[in-house]
Order: C-alpha cells, then structure tokens, then sequence
C-alpha cells in the first residue's frame, strides 16, 4: 500500500508519474505514433493513450494547456493526415491545370472543325460552280486503287 508520502503531487495536482505519462502520450500522438488510440489529436485520446481518467487529466492544468497551444499552432491533424491533405490539395492542383488544359484544346478542336467545316462548304461551292462553267476540276489526290489512265 502506498502512504500519502510516495504520492507527492506536482503543481497540477497530479503525481509525477501521470504528468509524464500525459507528456509521453502527447508526444506520441503529435509524433504520429499513438500505442493505445487511433492517433486523432482529441483529449479523449490524450487520457487514453496516457492511460489516465478523464478527471485525472482534466486536473493537469500546465499539460493541457501544453496541448491547448499546440493544436492552435499546429492544428488537430495528424502527421498522416497532414500528408494526406498535403497530397490531396497537390492532386486537385494538378487537375485544375489538366481541366484548364483540356478546355483550351477543345476550344481549339471546335475552332478548328469550324474552319474545315466553312472551308469544305467553300469547297462545295467553288466546284459546283465550276462545273456549271464546265470546268473540270481535277483532285490533287486520287483515290487509291484507281487507274492512273483517264
């Protein structure tokens, strides 16, 4: 049985041994590297992965300011999703260019297929009018598997 001696508080009003092992699983879960949680950057996995109550953490004033300033400087995610998101914002980037990419050469397609669009009707028309003149139009290239003999 432990005397009250063995149990000497710190300044939260906690025992040594549980405001390090609130400051080991903090670091565990900041590093990315949780052993009893699934690693989210919550104060509920902060006592679990300490292996602590709630109420004993909630009496680890010092500590949880700690973690209070380092999500706001860092935010709740973890390395892992901060990699995720990381990936995730460079993937949309590059699909914006490639969207960007893609209407500008459909743009250029459809500006095209309207030039050889007008030009085939000017063609049209150009031998339609010939041959009312009786002129008689000959193609510059000649369908294969014809004879060259006229």
């Amino acid at each position: 049985m432990t005397s009250p001696s063995d149990r000497t508080l710190t300044e939260d009003s906690v025992t040594a041994q549980t405001a390090q092992a609130l400051r080991a699983a903090m670091q565990r879960l900041f590093a990315g590297k949780p052993q009893r949680t699934d690693g989210r950057l919550t104060k509920q996995n902060l006592w679990q992965e300490a292996g602590v109550s709630r109420a004993t953490m909630n009496r680890a004033h010092t500590i949880l300011e700690e973690w209070d300033l380092h999500i706001a400087q860092h935010g709740t995610a973890t390395p892992g999703e901060a990699r995720r998101d990381e990936d995730i914002a460079e993937l949309k980037r590059k699909l914006a260019d490639k969207t960007r990419e893609c209407t500008t050469l459909q743009r250029r397609l459809d500006a095209a297929a309207t030039a050889i669009a007008a030009l085939h009707h000017d063609n049209t028309l150009l031998r339609e009018e010939l041959a009312a003149h009786g002129a008689t139009v000959i193609p510059l290239h000649r369908a294969r598997g014809r004879t060259t003999e006229d």
